[in-house]
């Protein structure tokens, strides 16, 4: 079947299978339980791997008091996965997700992997050679949930483990855009003020070559994720973000 048939039943499948129970935020909403982050042993199956890291300078997130990488874990990751297993071939783990530092040998073992609000992101120099590893080995990096001046933070703190590394902006003709869901229109999902775009580093700055590395600027593809099954975004809205998130999947499992 072709993917554009699926198109209007995305979030509908996350509303049809329930979800898991995050808590309740001060504002009611559900809370990220980060402090319980669990560890799923390695068995060969695709799994989300979110990326935790200490801060650059004081500062509590957005939401809740959560440290910022923790913004809509675990829903977001298990409600991605889920998606990803019900549209694709692939059969990844759907009963949770994985949290790794950069500097953790375990997060080589798994081809992809998701941070959110890099405008908060330091490393240490453990964590600056574990990423650099971690790219040059194959692996793919996806940043998401920031805005405004993080994007400086996020440039930087990259170019500490790719010094070389230079950020291009992707237009629609990319394949990343095309790799199992035609995405031709970049700017019909908006998540902040303004016009999100969308940045990739490519393996030795050559555009032949992979992206390593892929930045949802001024986007948050993670908040679709995690809200998907409460009516809190348009189902359009909540569509085409889980657009993204398999055709960012399949991209990285096939370059």
């Amino acid at each position: 079947m072709r993917p554009r048939a699926y198109c209007g039943v995305l979030a509908l499948l996350i509303l049809a299978g329930g979800t898991a129970d995050g808590g309740q935020d001060w504002l009611g909403q559900r809370r990220s339980p980060a402090q319980d982050a669990a560890y799923e042993p390695y068995d060969g199956r695709v799994t989300f791997a979110r990326i935790r890291y200490a801060m650059g300078f004081g500062g509590y997130g957005r939401r809740g008091g959560e440290p910022p990488w923790a913004h809509d874990y675990p829903i977001a990751d298990t409600h991605m996965m889920r998606i990803l297993n019900e549209l694709t071939l692939l059969r990844p783990r759907i009963d949770g997700s994985n949290v790794f530092s950069l500097s953790d040998p375990e997060l080589h073992r798994h081809p992809i992997a998701y941070m959110s609000e890099p405008g908060f992101w330091n490393m240490d120099e453990e964590e600056v050679l574990g990423l650099r590893s971690y790219l040059a080995k194959g692996g793919f990096i996806i940043f998401d949930d920031f805005r405004g001046h993080d994007w400086d933070n996020l440039v930087d703190q990259m170019r500490r483990a790719v010094p070389e590394g230079q950020w291009v902006q992707l237009d629609s003709t990319h394949p990343v855009f095309h790799s199992f869901f035609e995405i031709n229109d970049l700017e019909y999902l908006t998540s902040y003020n303004g016009m999100p775009t969308y940045w990739g580093m490519f393996e030795d700055n050559d555009q032949r070559k992979r992206l390593i590395a892929l930045a949802n600027r001024d986007n948050d593809l993670g908040e679709y994720w995690e809200y998907s099954d409460t009516g809190y975004a348009p189902v359009d809205l909540s569509n085409q973000a889980y657009k993204f998130g398999i055709n960012y999947f399949i991209y990285a499992l096939t370059h």
